[in-house]
């Protein structure tokens, strides 16, 4: 990540805010949007576990049709009782999210 810290000036000249890891090592994260989000990028390593688990909950959301709209109700509530907080909008998706990415990883056999 040395040479991701050393330029990411050139993400915050594009308006996003830097977050450092925000929670997960080794993740490089950034926000663009202030209070009314836009955009989100996360940055890892290759071959991070932390982007393997990103990708396989990805990636079985797009096999999982029933999950998917599970996912989205639970979201749905979540912003209507987060006040607006991203840590609270967190908590709340946080049981599911760690459910299913559980799953994922079993699907893919690296849990």
């Amino acid at each position: 990540m040395g040479k991701f810290d050393e330029n990411h000036s050139v993400i915050e000249s594009l308006g996003y805010i830097a977050r450092g890891e925000y929670g997960i090592p080794g993740r490089r994260y950034f926000i663009k949007g202030g209070d009314n989000r836009t955009h989100h990028i996360h940055a890892f390593e290759t071959g991070c576990f932390h982007i393997i688990r990103h990708l396989a909950f990805r990636d079985y959301l797009r096999r999982h049709n029933d999950v998917v709209h599970q996912y989205a109700e639970i979201k749905y509530q979540a912003a209507r009782a987060c006040g607006n907080s991203s840590e609270i909008y967190c908590q709340l998706k946080s049981e599911f999210i760690l459910l299913h990415e559980k799953l994922a990883l079993e699907e893919l056999s690296l849990q």
